[in-house]
Protein backbone atom coordinates (compact mmCIF):
# COMPACT_ATOMS: atom_id res chain seq x y z
CA UNK A 1 0.00 0.00 0.00
CA UNK A 2 1.50 3.08 -1.05
CA UNK A 3 0.74 6.67 0.79
CA UNK A 4 -1.79 8.79 -0.36
CA UNK A 5 -1.18 12.19 -0.93
CA UNK A 6 -3.90 14.71 0.07
CA UNK A 7 -4.82 16.98 -2.81
CA UNK A 8 -5.12 20.30 -2.48
CA UNK A 9 -8.35 21.02 -2.56
CA UNK A 10 -9.40 24.10 -4.92
CA UNK A 11 -12.65 26.06 -4.20
CA UNK A 12 -15.03 28.41 -6.14
CA UNK A 13 -15.83 31.92 -5.05
CA UNK A 14 -19.62 30.30 -4.10
CA UNK A 15 -17.99 27.51 -2.21
CA UNK A 16 -15.75 29.89 -0.20
CA UNK A 17 -18.67 31.93 1.04
CA UNK A 18 -20.34 29.36 2.07
CA UNK A 19 -17.75 28.30 4.10
CA UNK A 20 -16.95 31.77 5.71
CA UNK A 21 -19.26 31.98 8.82
CA UNK A 22 -17.51 28.84 9.97
CA UNK A 23 -14.29 30.46 8.24
CA UNK A 24 -15.21 33.83 10.49
CA UNK A 25 -15.62 32.33 13.87
CA UNK A 26 -11.98 30.31 13.78
CA UNK A 27 -10.49 33.54 12.72
CA UNK A 28 -12.16 35.84 15.52
CA UNK A 29 -10.75 33.16 17.68
CA UNK A 30 -7.24 33.59 16.44
CA UNK A 31 -6.65 37.11 16.42
CA UNK A 32 -7.71 37.92 19.61
CA UNK A 33 -6.13 34.65 21.55
CA UNK A 34 -2.81 36.00 19.45
CA UNK A 35 -3.52 39.40 20.71
CA UNK A 36 -3.73 38.27 24.26
CA UNK A 37 -0.65 35.66 24.30
CA UNK A 38 1.65 38.32 22.33
CA UNK A 39 0.45 40.74 24.95
CA UNK A 40 1.14 38.21 28.31
CA UNK A 41 4.49 37.11 26.52
CA UNK A 42 5.63 40.79 26.38
CA UNK A 43 4.52 40.71 29.98
CA UNK A 44 6.73 38.25 31.06
CA UNK A 45 9.77 39.32 29.16
CA UNK A 46 9.33 42.59 31.10
CA UNK A 47 9.86 41.54 33.82
CA UNK A 48 12.79 39.44 32.73
CA UNK A 49 11.20 36.15 33.12
CA UNK A 50 10.99 35.23 29.61
CA UNK A 51 13.16 32.02 30.54
CA UNK A 52 12.43 30.10 33.13
CA UNK A 53 15.77 27.85 32.85
CA UNK A 54 17.29 29.46 35.88
CA UNK A 55 15.13 27.29 38.61
CA UNK A 56 17.23 28.59 41.46
CA UNK A 57 16.36 32.40 41.11
CA UNK A 58 12.50 31.00 41.06
CA UNK A 59 12.84 29.42 44.46
CA UNK A 60 14.21 32.76 46.15
CA UNK A 61 11.39 34.81 44.14
CA UNK A 62 8.35 34.98 46.00
CA UNK A 63 6.03 35.53 42.61
CA UNK A 64 7.45 32.93 41.36
CA UNK A 65 5.04 30.20 41.09
CA UNK A 66 2.50 32.83 39.93
CA UNK A 67 4.68 33.44 36.68
CA UNK A 68 5.27 29.74 36.29
CA UNK A 69 1.61 29.61 36.33
CA UNK A 70 1.26 32.25 33.44
CA UNK A 71 4.18 30.23 31.59
CA UNK A 72 1.63 27.31 31.81
CA UNK A 73 -1.53 28.46 30.74
CA UNK A 74 0.54 30.62 28.13
CA UNK A 75 1.79 27.03 26.59
CA UNK A 76 -1.80 25.92 26.80
CA UNK A 77 -2.88 28.96 24.76
CA UNK A 78 -0.48 28.44 22.20
CA UNK A 79 -1.64 25.20 21.76
CA UNK A 80 -5.01 26.36 21.17
CA UNK A 81 -3.82 28.79 18.78
CA UNK A 82 -2.15 25.84 16.80
CA UNK A 83 -5.31 23.81 16.78
CA UNK A 84 -7.29 26.48 15.79
CA UNK A 85 -4.81 26.82 12.92
CA UNK A 86 -4.88 22.93 12.41
CA UNK A 87 -8.72 22.96 11.75
CA UNK A 88 -8.14 25.85 9.00
CA UNK A 89 -5.68 23.61 7.16
CA UNK A 90 -7.98 20.47 7.33
CA UNK A 91 -10.56 22.42 5.95
CA UNK A 92 -8.34 23.35 2.72
CA UNK A 93 -7.74 27.29 3.54
CA UNK A 94 -4.81 28.91 4.03
CA UNK A 95 -4.03 31.07 7.41
CA UNK A 96 -1.68 34.38 6.52
CA UNK A 97 -1.61 36.82 9.21
CA UNK A 98 -2.90 36.27 12.37
CA UNK A 99 -3.10 40.61 13.29
CA UNK A 100 -5.38 41.44 10.16
CA UNK A 101 -6.97 37.70 10.00
CA UNK A 102 -6.26 37.46 6.46
CA UNK A 103 -7.02 34.11 4.66
CA UNK A 104 -6.25 32.41 1.51
CA UNK A 105 -8.73 30.21 -0.57
CA UNK A 106 -6.78 28.08 -3.02
CA UNK A 107 -8.97 28.53 -6.27
CA UNK A 108 -8.50 28.16 -10.36
CA UNK A 109 -9.77 31.13 -12.89
CA UNK A 110 -9.33 31.18 -16.69
CA UNK A 111 -6.77 27.97 -16.21
CA UNK A 112 -4.57 29.87 -13.62
CA UNK A 113 -4.54 28.74 -9.32
CA UNK A 114 -5.41 31.61 -7.83
CA UNK A 115 -6.53 32.74 -4.13
CA UNK A 116 -9.49 33.63 -3.11
CA UNK A 117 -8.53 36.29 -0.26
CA UNK A 118 -10.82 37.42 2.89
CA UNK A 119 -9.91 39.17 5.90
CA UNK A 120 -11.63 39.42 9.01
CA UNK A 121 -14.47 42.33 8.88
CA UNK A 122 -14.94 41.50 5.61
CA UNK A 123 -18.90 40.84 4.96
CA UNK A 124 -18.21 38.42 1.74
CA UNK A 125 -15.19 37.41 0.16
CA UNK A 126 -14.55 40.19 -2.90
CA UNK A 127 -10.90 40.03 -3.96
CA UNK A 128 -8.30 37.81 -5.06
CA UNK A 129 -4.81 37.51 -5.99
CA UNK A 130 -2.12 35.34 -8.00
CA UNK A 131 -0.27 32.82 -5.66
CA UNK A 132 2.83 34.86 -6.39
CA UNK A 133 1.90 38.36 -5.72
CA UNK A 134 -0.06 37.20 -2.20
CA UNK A 135 -1.79 40.36 -0.29
CA UNK A 136 0.09 43.00 -1.83
CA UNK A 137 -1.51 41.74 -4.99
CA UNK A 138 -4.60 41.84 -3.71
CA UNK A 139 -7.46 42.83 -6.68
CA UNK A 140 -11.74 43.49 -6.64
CA UNK A 141 -13.42 40.61 -7.91
CA UNK A 142 -15.59 41.56 -10.98
CA UNK A 143 -19.07 41.01 -10.87
CA UNK A 144 -20.19 38.16 -12.10
CA UNK A 145 -16.49 37.29 -13.41
CA UNK A 146 -15.37 33.96 -10.91
CA UNK A 147 -19.11 32.35 -10.31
Amino acid sequence: MGVKVPTQQLFSLESANRMLPLIRVIVSDIVDLYRDVREREERLRGLGRGDSSDSSKSEADPYGEEVEQVRIELEKDVDRLQGYLDELQDLGVEFKDPIMGLVDFPAMFDGEEIHLCWKLGEPTISHWHRRDTGYSGRQKIEEGTMQ
